[in-house]
């Protein structure tokens, strides 16, 4: 009986052994897949806060050294894509995205209403 037992056991722990491997293995992949969606949209969120911050120093930059309108904005994305290069390339706005952005946050600090 004992010989019986010995046998099944030593039949049956290469397959208890892949079935726990393959369990670690899924939620190992679980973890890292939410893992890196949580920190893949923290760091996008910095990213995005360091552009807009980049975009409003170069605005009031401007501001300073007398700019007005459109010579504003260009300053500004100039300003922003020298200070942070990475969060642009990273961020890869669509064309007109930062001069939009740039105007509103000129407009904002100006005390202008969006249009509408």
């Amino acid at each position: 009986m004992d010989s019986i037992l010995s046998e099944i056991a030593a039949a049956a722990v290469p397959a208890v052994v892949a079935i726990v491997g393959t369990a670690l293995t899924v939620l190992m992949n679980r973890a890292a897949t939410v893992a890196s969606e949580r920190w893949g949209i923290e760091i996008e969120a910095r990213h995005r806060e360091a552009l807009h911050s980049a975009i409003m120093s170069g605005i009031r930059s401007a501001l300073t050294r007398g700019l007005t309108g459109q010579a504003v904005i260009s300053a500004a994305l100039e300003h922003a894509s020298i200070s942070v290069p990475d969060a642009i390339r990273k961020l890869a706005p669509g064309p007109g995205v930062l001069a939009g952005i740039a105007e509103a946050k000129l407009n904002e600090l100006l005390g202008k209403d969006a249009p509408r």
